[in-house]
């Protein structure tokens, strides 16, 4: 069983290797966090994956420590450098239906 669980481990590692090369290259700011936030979530993944072939229950505790710095992390991106969010297409007004041609209905006269 152990055995699996490194070998988990070195697949995620392997993933993460290329989550290095978006942090890299990615196109924008925003590219960059996810591909971080990417990154974040498989060093948490590989932690969980050792203490558990490992049976260091310390692990657990980094991995719980990283998983919450990662949220900060991001939330911390989104406040100071910002990602745009797309421009919305602005609505049509409402349809009412047709005009009256005499001018707007009046109720029934008292």
């Amino acid at each position: 069983m152990a055995a699996a669980l490194w070998i988990l481990a070195a697949l995620v590692l392997a993933t993460i290797a290329l989550g290095l090369l978006r942090v890299e290259r990615g196109p924008s700011n925003g590219d960059r966090m996810l591909a971080a936030q990417l990154l974040g979530t498989g060093v948490v993944a590989v932690l969980l994956l050792l203490a558990r072939a490992t049976d260091a229950p310390a692990l657990l505790d980094v991995a719980l420590v990283l998983a919450l710095l990662a949220s900060v992390a991001s939330a911390v991106f989104v406040r100071r450098i910002g990602v745009s969010p797309p421009e919305a297409i602005p609505a049509s007004p409402p349809d009412t239906g047709p005009t009256p041609v005499n001018g707007p209905v009046q109720g029934p006269q008292a």
